[in-house]
């Protein structure tokens, strides 16, 4: 069967409608957005999916990608503020948040938006001394960030982040700079160190207060215990002192002999026990010591004797009639 004119044309028209259906069919993927021109004017901004526009009226124009992107800002010379010469470069992070503006505000929107961090760069660290723009890097940031970002708004652009990766200072300059970093820790070191010597210093010299404050007061805890053993002795003393007085008014002879052997025994004791003695001349009778002897042990038997009551006359009458022995005169033998 010969195709005739009608099934020509009407073949031509399905295939016609099937073209147009395609060119009409726009998808957009996730991440971009594409900007939408009849005639040539912005009419839209089709969204990530599937979009159905007017063939041969309507055409993509821009396709911008919304996602963050990052930007390298090359390295350049910047002078500071105290005519110091170093090199810094940077990165920046930028997103579309409006493709139209993006796409119609301004031309080579990459080129601008480096171009406007580097001029910028330029102008915040010359603001700055070397000192300032070693040790305030996040303060440099913090700046360019607020700067960079109010110029780009009328674009549709949000810039996120502008970091200074490295500032270069010049080869002499980081020199001096390590020489002066050295004498500051030597300096540092010495003025710790003296500040421990002082301290050492004087807290030997609180310690050896403390200790003139310890021996002081052990002295005179000593002293007043010294004191009281010699009050309590001459109390003792004076109390045997008056029972022997007390003796004596009553007529007790072997008192006197017992308190005279006592002392006499004492000073034989002294005598002996000196370190620088060695050898002791006493010209005096043992007779006599043996006496004084026998009177303690009279004494004794007249104290602590079974008989002591019944014979206490008997022995007051041979105290009596006879002499007692004084040990301190040594008598002659005949």
């Amino acid at each position: 069967m010969v195709p005739t004119g009608f099934d020509i044309v009407v073949i031509a028209l399905v295939i016609f409608v099937i073209l147009v259906l395609f060119a009409g069919v726009k998808t957009v993927p996730q991440g971009y957005r594409y900007t939408m021109e009849r005639f040539g004017r912005y009419t839209r901004t089709l969204e990530p999916g599937l979009n159905l526009i007017l063939p041969f009226i309507e055409k993509i124009g821009a396709r911008m990608n919304v996602m963050e992107q990052v930007l390298n800002v090359p390295t350049q010379e910047v002078i500071t503020k105290d005519n110091a010469s170093v090199s810094a470069d940077a990165v920046t992070f930028f997103q579309v948040l409006n493709a139209a503006q993006a796409a119609y505000q301004v031309s080579n929107l990459e080129n601008a938006i480096l171009n406007l961090t580097m001029t910028n760069i330029r102008s915040v660290m010359g603001s700055m001394d070397l000192d300032e723009l070693l040790s305030n890097r996040d303060t440099i940031n913090e700046r360019l960030l607020r700067v960079v970002d109010e110029a780009v708004g009328p674009w549709g652009i949000k810039v996120t982040r502008v970091e200074i990766k490295d500032i270069q200072p010049p080869k002499d300059l980081v020199d001096a700079m390590a020489r002066q970093m050295k004498a500051e820790r030597e300096k540092r070191a010495l003025v710790l160190e003296a500040e421990g010597a002082r301290n050492a210093q004087i807290l030997r010299a609180e310690g050896a207060k403390q200790a003139a404050i310890l021996q002081a007061e052990g002295q005179r805890e000593a002293a007043f215990r010294n004191a009281e053993a010699r009050e309590r002795l001459a109390e003792a003393e004076a109390k045997a002192t008056h029972m022997v007085s007390q003796a004596i008014a009553d007529g007790d002879v072997q008192a006197i002999n017992y308190f005279v052997a006592q002392r006499y025994t004492e000073a034989l004791s002294a005598i002996g026990s000196a370190p620088n003695s060695k050898v002791v001349l006493m010209p005096m009778e043992a007779s006599a010591i043996l006496g004084s002897l026998g009177g303690i042990g009279a004494l004794a038997r007249e104290v602590f004797g079974d008989g002591g009551n019944a014979e206490r006359p008997a022995r007051q009458t041979n105290a009596r009639t006879t002499p007692p022995i004084n040990p301190l005169s040594p008598h002659r033998g005949s």
